[in-house]
């Protein structure tokens, strides 16, 4: 049984890719080859023959990801900070841009001792496994109410050493963390926020659950109750981060400061200028 070049297998995977509308199909071709290989994508070039039956699966893979199954679907995991989590059908798979929210989260803790940590609209939990992971420290705590996010919540957590309290509830209740109020350090929340009726890639309308995408007719149905619940749950100067729509630049920082127990609000953009999360603080008494 002779060797194959990976060159020659990736750039056949580049090409079907390709051919199938994916947007960046050379980098695709080489995670899917570094997730059959088992190494690093750096280190492909490390391992210039494989074996047909490598071939084979690179194949079958690609095969899966021209139907536009997403890339994170079949490699089975997404990749969120620090941490890699199981994904797939009934639940929101991770984005790259939230690192941005992240690493501004973790600004925020810098100097605070064992600060405490609450993700609402968790999903996957990545965002909260990352915190959580970053800061050992912390005490995190995830939420969410749909059954499909919580069952893939809690296997993510139960894989990372349960370091994460997973919650049942629902951000428009009353009072669903009675115990967590004006204790929070940091609230962050990337909730559904996509307006209904906005196209969306193969990859998100085929395979996102709809629940976890759109958020009514303007993309603000959840906002204001994450916003309130935000305000009740942080102690005084404590930081507030809500991902959002690249349109709703000025109306979500907007909701914000209608909130007087809220200052400091900041826009912030992603890699590629488009508004992307707004932040706030808990004012401190006068």
């Amino acid at each position: 049984m002779s060797r194959e070049p990976l060159r020659v297998a990736i750039a056949e995977a580049e090409r079907s890719l390709a051919a199938a509308g994916i947007e960046s199909p050379r980098v695709e071709a080489e995670f899917l080859a570094s997730h059959v290989v088992g190494v690093p994508r750096g280190r492909l070039m490390l391992h210039p023959l494989v074996d047909p039956p490598q071939v084979d699966e690179l194949r079958r893979l690609v095969a899966r990801r021209a139907t536009r199954e997403p890339l994170q679907h079949v490699l089975g995991t997404a990749v969120l900070g620090p941490v890699e989590v199981a994904v797939g059908r009934g639940v929101f798979t991770p984005r790259p841009e939230t690192e941005l929210l992240l690493e501004w989260g973790l600004r925020q803790l810098r100097g605070v001792e064992n600060p405490l940590v609450v993700d609402l609209c968790t999903g996957t939990a990545a965002l909260a496994l990352a915190f959580a992971e970053s800061r050992p420290d912390a005490r995190v705590h995830a939420v969410d109410i749909d059954p499909g996010a919580l069952s893939w919540a809690r296997r993510n957590i139960a894989a990372h050493g349960d370091r994460v309290t997973l919650h049942a509830a629902d951000v428009r209740w009353p009072d669903p963390l009675p115990e967590l109020e004006a204790r929070v350090d940091l609230v962050v929340c990337n909730p559904p926020y996509v307006p209904e009726g906005t196209p969306v890639p193969p990859e998100v309308a085929d395979w996102d659950p709809a629940v976890a995408v759109f958020g009514g007719a303007d993309g603000l149905a959840l906002i204001p109750a994450v916003i309130s619940l935000a305000a009740t749950l942080l102690r005084y100067g404590g930081g507030l981060a809500i991902e959002h729509d690249d349109t709703h630049g000025e109306s979500v920082p907007a909701l914000l400061r209608r909130r007087k127990v809220l200052t400091e609000v900041q826009e912030h953009a992603d890699l590629n200028g488009r508004p992307r999360f707004a932040t706030a603080r808990r004012t401190t008494p006068a």
